[in-house]
């Protein structure tokens, strides 16, 4: 099975410029815990609500004016739609992260693969050789 196959594809992201509390809405609205971050049509970076509660909130801040680019996580980790789901597993754990960005060929955010959507993948087709799942 590949990464395309099972990652969320209706992505939602952020704006670097935009308020902390327009992504703690939109969080909210979506149902969601993160959000990629893109400037100029880049992705610069990820934001998640531990970011926000860490680096924001704890910090003070005020999220009316708090710039996303200023509590968002920049080193985004990211994977392509064609790769396995054991090399997604094998990326997250080498990089401690609960989510992957996948990307096309221009780095271009076209889904978000979640820990949470590997957990749903029976272990026999996680770990399948090519060919097989």
């Amino acid at each position: 099975m590949r990464i395309g196959e099972l990652m969320t594809k209706n992505l939602e992201t952020i704006e670097a410029g935009e308020a902390v509390r327009t992504a703690a809405l939109r969080m909210r609205t979506c149902n969601i815990g993160s959000l990629p971050v893109m400037d100029g049509g880049k992705l610069v970076g990820m934001l998640t609500d531990r970011d926000i509660t860490v680096r924001c909130t704890a910090m003070g801040q005020d999220p009316n004016s708090t710039l996303v680019r200023e509590a968002m996580t920049p080193n985004v980790v990211t994977c392509e739609p064609d790769a396995t789901l054991d090399a997604a597993e094998k990326l997250m754990e080498d990089q401690m992260v609960r989510r992957l960005v996948v990307v096309d060929s221009e780095r271009r955010p076209v889904g978000i693969l979640s820990w949470d959507d590997l957990a749903t993948v029976p272990e026999t087709v996680l770990h399948a050789t090519p060919g097989q799942g």
